[in-house]
């Protein structure tokens, strides 16, 4: 690529008509990700239409935009309500939200926007620089690898979630179970659907989260006494943690971040895998692992850094394969054949000007997202916790239930809400993690796919200790499990010989 291409690339970029559609996209994603029931890909579904009288870059730009900002916003919610704004925003919540309810509502956002922004910028530079090594690397991966990918992915949630881990096991086999609700992929019969046609088509994750997290958080406040426990916190503290404090969380951004962009351009691994990861990562690492989940800075920088490189890292396979990394790089793929561009190898040898703009889109749309929503977004978001708190939850139980409708426009869905808060709730009172249950309910479907087409190709399941990828994520997945039981089952065996 010519020096007078590459600079007119750049000055188109930074014309008032680009970064107006920038713009705009960063402040429509910023809404639509704080929002219950919006996901990123919902964001984009809707921005579609638009698109269609426009030329590819600014396209592009536009959605881009939207894309990345939708993916921050989505721990706000997570944090202020304790609801995941986007399926990536499960983990947050964990950590997040305990912050809110000490009035750090605010400092959480910051360290959500600053993990967010490097990362996204780390994942920048892994899709400019290695963009078609990782592809490479990730055509390794068949059905044996997703499968135990995922594998991985669920084992690392049940290590990583508070509580008993033998609850989040069980919790976990609950959510593969949900997962199994609807037509059966192969044979097209219906499973667990109970006659009714509106289980066919499954259970979405949307409905599940916002009933698991925001239904049965409603539920936990009305029934809490205030003597019990305090409201959640207005957010009276700092706003922006010093730079010392930064500075020691720089490792994980940078761990995180890496483990974001690998994962994200593996195909159909998404942000779910990507987050469970480097949370489970950090508490392995962390002197003080018995911390995360209480409300300290780390729980929430390392899934929201490895969740915007996810960003980056999706667009890899999408751009040099034509393969979507995840649901929302599948509607990205559809504005480009929209434009009659087939991206692929093909697209970087006919269309190079058009890879460079896509680079300097998303570069773009980092930099807004830092600063719309440091400048005017957490100043606003934060301000959320000074409604009185019967008007909130009473605010928040509708959010919840627009939110669930608003997936598909259906009522099934509102009612599929309201189960999951009561379920969701039955488990808070019983000291049991949800969080296991939404991944199961996340991963099954992508589990059972692979495994099943694994033993229909192959007829074996050694074909898992076969191939090297797989067997080191077996072998990890089996280790995660099965030492914090054997430690167990030696502590037991050691007070039982001390009492004799």
């Amino acid at each position: 690529m010519t020096y007078d291409l590459l600079t007119t690339i750049i000055y188109n970029l930074f014309s008032p008509y680009m970064l107006g559609l920038a713009l705009i996209g960063v402040v429509l994603g910023l809404v639509f990700g704080a929002l219950p029931g919006v996901s990123s890909t919902m964001a984009l579904a809707v921005m579609l239409p638009f698109t269609y009288g426009m030329e590819t870059a600014p396209a592009m730009v536009l959605m881009l935009a939207v894309f990345f900002s939708s993916v921050y916003a989505g721990s706000v919610s997570a944090i202020l309500l304790n609801i995941p704004g986007t399926p990536g925003a499960m983990i947050t919540l964990l950590d997040g939200n305990a912050m809110a309810r000490e009035g750090k509502a605010a400092e959480a956002m910051a360290y959500a926007l600053i993990a967010s922004i490097l990362g996204g910028i780390i994942g920048w530079i892994f899709l400019v620089i290695l963009a078609p090594t990782i592809a490479t690397y990730a055509l390794q991966f068949g059905s044996p690898e997703y499968a135990a990918v995922v594998l991985f992915g669920l084992a690392l949630v049940a290590y990583a979630s508070s509580g008993d881990m033998l609850r989040g096991l069980a919790a976990g086999a609950m959510g593969l179970i949900i997962g199994l609700v609807g037509r059966d992929q192969v044979t097209d019969v219906p499973r667990f659907t109970f006659g009714t046609a509106d289980l066919q088509g499954g259970i979405d994750i949307i409905p599940l989260a916002i009933g698991l997290f925001g239904i049965a958080e409603v539920l936990s406040l009305l029934i809490r006494s205030k003597t019990d426990t305090p409201e959640v916190a207005v957010s009276r503290a700092r706003t922006w943690p010093k730079f010392s404090e930064l500075l020691g969380e720089l490792p994980t951004v940078l761990r995180s971040s890496t483990i974001g962009t690998f994962v994200g351009a593996i195909p159909a691994a998404g942000s779910a895998v990507a987050v469970a990861l480097a949370y489970a990562c950090e508490k392995r690492l962390s002197k003080t692992p018995e911390k995360f989940g209480t409300g300290i800075p780390r729980g929430v920088v390392a899934p929201e850094a490895a969740n915007n490189a996810c960003v980056g890292g999706a667009l890899i396979p999408m751009l040099t394969l034509g393969i979507p990394g995840d649901s929302i790089t599948a509607v990205l793929i559809g504005v480009l054949l929209l434009h009659g561009l087939r991206p692929g190898p093909g697209l970087f040898e006919n269309q190079p000007d058009l890879v460079v703009t896509i680079y300097g889109a998303l570069f773009v749309a980092i930099l807004l997202t830092a600063f719309v929503a440091g400048l005017i977004g957490i100043p606003v978001y934060r301000k959320i916790l000074a409604i009185p708190q019967r008007l909130l939850t009473a605010a928040v139980l509708v959010l919840c239930l627009l939110g669930a409708y608003a997936v598909r426009n259906a009522v099934v869905d509102v009612w599929v809400a309201i189960f999951f808060g009561a379920v969701g709730f039955a488990f808070i009172r019983l000291s049991i993690p949800v969080l296991p249950l939404a991944f199961g309910a996340v991963l099954g479907p992508l589990l059972e796919e692979n495994l099943r087409r694994t033993l229909i190709i192959h007829r074996d399941v050694s074909v898992f200790f076969e191939r090297p990828i797989s067997l080191v994520l077996v072998c990890l997945s089996l280790a995660i499990l099965l030492l914090p039981l054997c430690i167990m089952g030696l502590t037991s065996l050691r007070k039982r010989r001390i009492h004799r």
